[in-house]
């Protein structure tokens, strides 16, 4: 498949989902979010492709939830409820990525903001340039980062997750390296091709060993990240309800500083 803001391709035995909208730094409007959806499902089908690379054109990976896109999200008359339809559709796709019975290898050649440090902890494996970063700027919005929070904290554990979260002052590359939270720290002219050759030699292994392995690490191992997920949505949209957020996200549109209540 292929849309304006995705484009999938298959080089058995990797498929490749790339993130192709750089005019809005690759943000996860809810159609992206619908196309990444879709597009694991199309490799969920492909018997052929045993991993699959995530990557961007452009010079951000991703810059979070499309703020402007969610300054026009019409609260109605039950606002609460129609923020837990956005925080839910995040929600099902950070879900849908831990689930799937595949390696996932995110690739990355510049800054990772907001939700798409969500992408990243959802995966499995992680290759970065030295110009990859990472940030979470919820709260200069008025946000949270709900969904982000228990995917770190089950990555990375409670005390990176509080330095990433609380301080938003980017990380750079090298001390992601560092932490663990980047596994390969190449070129930026390499990133895809080491995703490429983590999945072929994934594709040297059993499918059924790589499948039960990734399960046992993110759904039993992880248990407790689930519940959290639920509760890390709630959250989003409670305070996505709030003035706050609203004033925060006019004042991103409008790029002037925030004056929250």
């Amino acid at each position: 498949m292929s849309s304006l803001r995705i484009r999938i391709q298959k080089n058995a035995p990797s498929g490749t989902i790339v993130l192709d909208n750089a005019a809005t730094r690759n943000a996860l409007s809810r159609e992206t979010v619908e196309d990444l959806l879709e597009a694991f499902g199309d490799f969920h089908r492909e018997k052929n492709v045993r991993a699959v690379v995530l990557t961007a054109t452009g010079s951000t990976f991703c810059s979070g939830v499309d703020l402007k896109q969610w300054n026009e999200i019409p609260a109605g008359e039950e606002p609460l409820a129609t923020w837990q339809d956005v925080t839910t559709e995040l929600q099902e796709l950070f879900e849908t990525m831990l689930r799937f019975p595949k390696p996932i290898i995110v690739a990355l050649d510049g800054p990772v903001l907001g939700a798409g440090l969500g992408l990243v902890m959802a995966s499995d494996l992680v290759v970065a340039s030295p110009r990859a970063s990472f940030a979470s700027l919820a709260s200069k919005v008025g946000l949270v980062s709900g969904l982000v929070a228990p995917l770190l904290a089950f990555r990375m554990g409670a005390s990176i997750a509080s330095r990433i979260l609380l301080h938003q002052h980017p990380v750079s590359a090298e001390q992601a390296y560092q932490w663990g939270l980047v596994h390969y720290l190449v070129d930026s002219e390499q990133i895809w091709a080491k995703g490429n050759q983590i999945a072929m030699d994934i594709a040297q292994t059993s499918v059924e060993s790589i499948q039960m392995t990734k399960r046992l690490l993110n759904e039993m191992i992880g248990e407790s990240t689930w519940s959290h997920l639920v509760s890390g949505a709630a959250v989003m949209a409670t305070v996505c309800s709030t003035e706050s957020a609203s004033e925060g996200l006019k004042a991103f549109v409008e790029k002037r500083p925030t004056k929250f209540p």
